[in-house]
């Protein structure tokens, strides 16, 4: 189940988003690498196996450091101290007295930093592909020639982040988890964030630390010289090196039950991948799902030519984005000028639907408005291969089609599902959808005068 999003507030104002996930011992998780997203990564099946498999027999706090992700992204002080700091809010927030720490490539010197501060709190310290020392990251040749990337073609840089170096395959999984990447910063926090870190150094932290620490990389990442590692594990009392088989920097692609196995056995428990993770196919899950559709977007292209059309659905992009993350929906996949979208509820998703109408409602780009149509339907889909199939999939597209500019339709079961709530329901009657041998009544959503 993809956990609810918190915050918690540094002493210098800023809002850091949270999530907590299963039950017993702590293990606070710290950013991934300098892109983040708490709520994002649930859409990609790695990811979750990774969350749920830490889970199996501990309590997982993820968070998104400033100026990332779901925190506040207004913010120029990415100072090692303004990270420690975000770190130490969600600490306070939960009232943590003792917990493991988890410590990814970047962030690794501030778990390093934490550790050292705070030694009655953290009972364990796990580091993976992480450094002391900057300069022992940054003078890759590798990394050196796809940093060029980042002012020249923003696009090109996250797709290369993602293939290179954490190694998603080629394809589409590359192309979304770059997608999320760019969700998650913009060129200019990064560049930030490096210049904060170019004299970064936290070596003589490291002889401070009182932890049992685990250092995890893998042997075939020919970006970061495994010699790094060696180094930290040899600098740190009481410290152990784990070398793994595998060319991912990220740890929950490729051999991920022997990560998780590995840190288990830092903390003095037993991982058995099959007794504690199911690989069967879980039972299907009600969802509603979402569809949305630009009215007229060929004319639109055709009227204000390529590049002005592209940034009008920019817009639209954005303003989609922004209605689904605030409403807990999970973007399944674009299509030319559409989104499809599920939610674990029927009355968030119908309020997300709300919420877009009126933010196009009340947008405009030099005078040019944006009519989307929304269809929703609510059933058991068949996920697989990162996507969703099945008649409650093609039902909830069939009626996005049905629908007019600035309208929302829904099929009966969502209205049954809203039921109770505030929601005004006009029927439309039936209609006889594409593929489908019966009739299917729907409902008119009338966003307008629906309680804000």
């Amino acid at each position: 189940m993809e956990p609810s999003i918190q915050y918690a507030t540094t002493d210098d104002g800023v809002s850091i988003a949270f999530w907590s996930l299963g039950e017993g011992e702590p293990i606070v998780h710290l950013p991934w690498f300098r892109a983040s997203h708490v709520q994002l990564e649930w859409q990609f099946p790695e990811c979750r196996r990774w969350y749920e498999a830490l889970a199996s027999k501990r309590r997982i706090v993820r968070y998104d450091s400033r100026g990332i992700g779901m925190s506040f992204r207004n913010v120029s002080d990415f100072s090692l101290d303004a990270l420690v700091s975000d770190l130490e809010a969600v600490v306070d927030r939960l009232g943590l007295e003792r917990f493991a720490l988890f410590g990814v490539l970047h962030n690794g010197p501030v778990a390093i930093a934490y550790a050292a501060r705070h030694p009655e709190k953290v009972s364990h310290l796990a580091l993976w592909c992480a450094y002391a020392k900057n300069a022992d990251y940054a003078q890759s040749t590798q990394i050196q020639a796809t940093r060029r990337f980042t002012e020249t073609d923003w696009e090109l840089y996250t797709e290369t982040l993602a293939s290179v170096r954490l190694g998603w395959d080629a394809g589409g999984s590359t192309r979304r988890f770059a997608s999320l990447i760019r969700e998650s910063l913009t060129p200019e926090a990064l560049a930030a964030q490096r210049e904060a870190f170019a004299d970064l150094d936290v070596t003589d932290l490291l002889p401070k630390l009182t932890a049992p620490t685990l250092i995890l990389h893998r042997r075939g990442i020919n970006w970061f010289d495994e010699r790094v590692a060696q180094d930290l594990a040899a600098r740190i009392p009481n410290a152990s090196l784990t070398l793994l088989e595998g060319t991912s920097g990220a740890p929950y692609l490729g051999d991920v039950d022997s990560v998780v196995s590995a840190i288990y056995r830092h903390l003095g428990e037993a991982y058995d991948p099959a007794a504690d993770l199911e690989d069967d196919l879980p039972e299907p899950t009600l969802k509603t799902i979402l569809f949305t559709d630009v009215e007229g977007s060929t004319a639109l292209t055709q009227r204000l030519g390529d590049a002005a059309a592209r940034d009008v659905l920019r817009d639209y992009e954005r303003l989609t984005r922004d209605a689904l993350q605030a409403h807990g929906g999970s973007e399944v996949k674009t299509m030319g000028d559409g989104f499809m979208a599920t939610f674990g509820s029927a009355t968030r998703a119908v309020e997300c639907a709300i919420a877009m109408q009126r933010a196009f409602a009340d947008w405009s780009r030099d005078g040019e408005r944006t009519l989307i149509r929304i269809g929703l339907n609510a059933g058991e889909p068949i996920a697989e291969d990162e996507d969703l199939f099945g008649t409650a999939v093609i039902m909830a597209s069939r009626i996005a089609a049905e629908a007019s500019g600035g309208q929302i339709l829904v099929s009966n079961v969502v209205k049954l599902l809203a039921a109770g709530k505030t929601f005004r329901f006009s029927p439309r009657g039936e209609a006889l959808l594409r593929g489908f041998d019966e009739p299917v009544e729907l409902f008119e959503v009338d966003w307008a005068a629906a309680d804000r």
